[in-house]
């Protein structure tokens, strides 16, 4: 169990952030910093929970965390850095802003948060947690710039861990497609249907909060996770099939979203 710890959870107003956040806030001698754009009520959480609101796709945002981190509690135990949202589309338009706007929230700001999580530790212990993403790994049809954040952010961390000091550990999550509101999001109020497996946030929350106690550096929520991934390394006509069905998917999201449904 993790206990007496200050912690830190960037997107703790939904989906696993907020699975993670009900957890943590279950122990009472956790203190808590939830930081997210999208205020929530406190009524179900105790006093050692911190509601803070912030643009985490800003740098403002991001550098407003800190400093209320060191007004909280100096430097925190835990950070974990869960905040990102995804599209759902056929990548086929131009448009600059929406590129930069999610890979701003996606992987700048997580990159940034490790130089800023460093320096305010100052030589002192302190956890950084990445919610990376299985589509991080692999990418999916409909998915091509959500994939592209995640594959940027997982290829930062490989590195970084060849030079972070000793004092600060680093573990990466990988949850696969979660029943949360993430979908909606992604698909513009268009109905996106999930892809194979799919997992609720509270079993992926406990998976989480269990590997950040163990100290692991790489957290893989779904059991069948690693064996599916590496059958389709071996037999790539498997991952060729997974493929297809997921491409079909799209195609029916597109037909649904030009039919205004």
């Amino acid at each position: 169990m993790i206990t007496n710890k200050k912690i830190v959870i960037t997107g703790g107003s939904s989906g696993i952030g907020k699975s993670i956040l009900e957890i943590l806030a279950a122990e009472p001698s956790n203190t808590i910093i939830s930081a997210s754009r999208s205020a929530i009520e406190n009524t179900c959480f105790g006093e050692n929970v911190i509601l803070f609101d912030c643009d985490l796709s800003t740098r403002e945002g991001a550098d407003a965390i800190f400093d209320k981190i060191a007004q909280e509690f100096g430097k925190a135990d835990i950070l974990i850095a869960n905040a990102g949202a995804p599209y759902y589309e056929k990548y086929d338009y131009v448009d600059y802003d929406r590129i930069e706007n999610i890979f701003r929230l996606n992987t700048i700001t997580p990159i940034y948060t490790y130089t800023k999580y460093l320096q305010q530790l100052n030589g002192t212990s302190g956890h950084l947690v990445y919610t990376i993403s299985a589509i991080g790994e692999m990418a999916m049809p409909g998915y091509a710039l959500y994939a592209s954040t995640k594959f940027a952010l997982k290829g930062f961390q490989q590195a970084i861990r060849l030079e972070k000091p000793e004092n600060m550990k680093l573990t990466c999550v990988y949850p696969v497609a979660t029943d949360t509101n993430f979908f909606n999001v992604a698909g513009g109020g268009t109905e996106v249907e999930k892809p194979f497996p799919v997992q609720t946030p509270e079993v992926v929350a406990k998976a989480i909060v269990n590997g950040i106690e163990k100290g692991k550096k790489q957290i893989y929520p779904c059991p069948i996770y690693l064996p599916s991934k590496f059958l389709m390394t071996i037999c790539p006509p498997v991952r060729a099939i997974y493929w297809k069905i997921e491409q079909r998917k799209l195609a029916r999201f597109l037909k649904r979203k030009m039919a205004g449904e």
